[in-house]
């Protein structure tokens, strides 16, 4: 078994991950800033000498690097506190997992790439938009910087999955527009395309390949998404559709929106090498988006 330390374990996607590594029988420590529990253990990953401390004593194998500040308009208000966190963090574990010998992952983003020319393999040219997109590219770089680090890039899209407030995940949030039946209308943009990814299938992916053999050389760098392409009006349709409630409260917006930090317009990502490198360890192995949702919420009612 392997042991294997998932930071931020108690965001959206940390906590799948976690799960997912302690189904499949791996001893892992989970770590938590904000949120910590019984379960996890608080550590602030800014302070340099704690992070030593605690890894060194646990000695991973793998490191899930999921901890982010993943708002946009929140990384543009404190531009210190994101680049601190999505940048020098990451670096700095770049160089504990050197020291350590062991395999780091840093989770990226689909926005450290401009949307004008989608599909996105690995290896394309990236241009953040926004400052968010532009900490994550350095943060990026950062980790494959740090020369005879074992490091990943898993670059992903828009998340969703089981969370414990809807205000967790800009998918789940959808949920609470739709059944808001109060009167009350929703501009809704339908004008970037987006691919919502289950934090659920990315840390089953996270736990099938750091099992894989040693003789499958894992690339510096990975996308993991799913392939249906959805607007988030649409996605509301879907949540309309699944709850059985009307939607006429919800407005389409095909304009361009007018955020006070840009986003790109559509930023697939290409999985290709991602499927070829998992070919008989369970190929890319993602879930259809209304299908989940339509289970999840089935079970929750």
């Amino acid at each position: 078994m392997t042991r294997v330390i998932v930071t931020g374990a108690s965001g959206v996607l940390g906590s799948a991950v976690y799960a997912a590594f302690k189904s499949a029988g791996h001893t892992v420590l989970g770590l938590a800033h904000s949120r910590p529990t019984d379960e996890l253990k608080q550590l602030d990953l800014t302070d340099v000498d704690a992070t030593e401390r605690v890894f060194s004593e646990f000695k991973p194998e793998w490191i899930i690097h999921c901890a982010a500040e993943r708002r946009p308009d929140a990384a543009e208000k404190d531009p210190e506190g994101a680049r601190k966190l999505n940048v020098s963090v990451p670096e700095n574990l770049a160089k504990l997992n050197k020291a350590l010998k062991s395999k780091l992952v840093y989770i990226s983003t689909d926005y450290v790439f401009d949307g004008t020319s989608p599909p996105y393999t690995p290896s394309s040219a990236t241009n953040p938009l926004n400052f968010y997109g532009q900490t994550k590219r350095d943060g990026e770089l950062a980790v494959l910087g740090v020369s005879g680090s074992q490091s990943i890039v898993l670059r992903v899209p828009i998340l969703y999955g089981p969370a414990p407030k809807n205000t967790d995940s800009a998918v789940n949030i959808l949920l609470d527009v739709v059944s808001d039946q109060s009167g009350k209308q929703y501009k809704m943009d339908h004008y970037a395309t987006r691919y919502p990814t289950n934090v659920v299938d990315i840390a089953d992916f996270l736990v099938r390949l750091s099992s894989l053999p040693s003789s499958r050389v894992i690339p510096p760098i990975l996308h993991y998404s799913a392939g249906e392409p959805f607007t988030k009006y649409e996605m509301c349709l879907v949540f309309a559709r699944i709850l059985g409630l009307p939607h006429a409260h919800i407005i389409a917006d095909a304009e361009p929106p007018n955020y006070d930090t840009p986003r790109p317009r559509d930023c697939q990502l290409y999985t290709h090498e991602t499927e070829d490198l998992m070919e008989g360890y369970g190929g890319l192995g993602w879930t259809p988006f209304e299908e989940w949702w339509a289970e999840y919420l089935t079970k929750k009612q």
